[in-house]
């Protein structure tokens, strides 16, 4: 007989890709060991739990080790809803204010790792079961912009390619970074001044439009789909919320120094989707703009996934409301936005009856931590959002290059809906 019991839990202050401190988490069963860091964001929703409570990392890291590891120890590593109930009863908040939601979150992927790890299997097929077999798409970031680019970048925060017509994810992730180099060289025919510059989650970085940006990644996607047979679409990140200006209700072109209406932006997001083919937008207005969401979705969803992610941040409550209204066809999962793995879990199922299709994503501050990937095929999400280069991103990407080899004689690719493959 497995035994899962916790014997120990310990925590730690580590550094995220932008050199931020983060928490990382150690869970030791009888039989098994888990380790779990939490990434965090720079384009965050207000939505979102709160990270870390009022004291910082350093309050958090003791809050575990002197208060929290107690409460846990002895607990079934397997009996992952049981611990994730604790971590809410600890916290008392509705937005994990006491302990921190990047807390609870290490604490609760450490523990799914260690139960894992006791059964002596991976964390994907110890979530996922026998039928976690389907292989995500890389939802590649090649350009940046917005938050994650400096103030002369583009406005649109990410300029996005999924390689639909790849057979494996190795093939999938290889068409990513030829389409990110090619995207460098046709950026430099646009802008002789640029250095190679990159943002948080490896896309270029570069003085030029959100037009200019588009047409560069339009430019590399066919260039590369010619030379390898492999189709590859485009999509974006307007990451709204950051440009809207809730007192004078518009979204403000910090580039440009202009502003948009609701109704200006809306026509914009038909606009561009139709002149450059865009299969999927995330983000295309602010937070709580559902009725927005909702206008493009009866617009353009039938060919374009209209995608929410600061709308939703990982909350079933927000999803339910947001299926009610039909105000998307895809939404993000962020693990660290609500706080639990759990949580996170109840906001895939919430999606999914409701016919939304969930991405998995990382953060632009990210660890070394490799969970995502695994959480991806394990809640059988078709796209992994884990940025396109940057040893952070990559050991994302390997690690589902070691999953596909595990899963050599069942796997197959995730099926993706129309508006991919149409």
């Amino acid at each position: 007989m497995v035994e899962t019991l916790i014997e120990d839990v310990y925590a730690r202050k580590v550094y995220d890709s932008r050199g931020n401190p983060t928490i990382e988490v150690e869970v030791a069963t009888t039989e098994g060991f888990g380790r779990a860091s939490t990434p965090a964001g720079a384009s965050t929703g207000i939505h979102e739990v709160v990270p870390f409570p009022k004291g910082g990392i350093d309050e958090a890291v003791k809050l575990v080790n002197e208060v929290i590891a107690q409460r846990i120890v002895g607990m079934d590593a397997a009996d992952q809803v049981a611990v994730d109930g604790l971590l809410h009863e600890i916290d008392g908040t509705n937005n994990f204010s006491k302990i921190g939601g990047a807390t609870a979150l290490a604490i609760s992927i450490a523990v799914a790792k260690a139960a894992a790890s006791s059964f002596d299997m991976p964390l994907f097929q110890y979530i996922g079961g026998a039928f976690a077999t389907e292989i995500p798409y890389p939802l590649g970031n090649v350009i940046g912009g917005g938050k994650h680019a400096g103030d002369r970048a583009p406005n649109i925060q990410e300029f996005l390619i999924i390689p639909v017509g790849a057979k494996s994810y190795a093939e999938a992730i290889e068409v990513c970074f030829k389409v990110h180099r090619e995207a460098g060289k046709a950026i430099r025919s646009i802008d002789g001044s640029f250095a190679g510059g990159r943002g948080d989650e490896g896309a270029w970085a570069a003085n030029i439009s959100d037009e200019d940006a588009l047409n560069a990644l339009s430019k590399a996607c066919d260039k590369v789909q010619s030379e390898t047979g492999c189709k590859v679409v485009l999509g974006i990140d307007m990451a709204a919320s950051s440009m809207w200006n809730s007192e004078k209700k518009v979204y403000v072109l910090r580039r440009e120094g202009k502003v948009r209406s609701q109704d200006e932006q809306l026509n914009y997001v038909i606009e561009i989707a139709e002149k450059y083919d865009l299969r999927y937008i995330e983000d295309p207005v602010h937070e709580e703009d559902f009725e927005g969401f909702s206008r493009l979705v009866k617009s353009i969803g039938h060919k374009t996934l209209i995608c929410g992610d600061d709308l939703f941040t990982t909350n079933a409550s927000r999803i339910r409301r947001g299926l009610e209204l039909r105000a998307a066809n895809a939404l993000i999962i962020k693990p660290n936005q609500v706080g639990t793995l759990s949580d996170a879990y109840e906001a895939v199922k919430t999606a999914k009856r409701g016919g939304l299709m969930p991405v998995m994503s990382h953060r632009s501050g990210e660890t070394e931590d490799n969970f995502i990937s695994h959480l991806a095929v394990g809640f059988r999400c078709p796209l992994i959002k884990t940025g396109i280069l940057g040893g952070e991103r990559v050991l994302k990407h390997n690690e589902l290059i070691r999953i596909e080899e595990a899963l050599e004689n069942v796997k197959s690719m995730a099926e993706l809906p129309s508006q991919l493959t149409r």
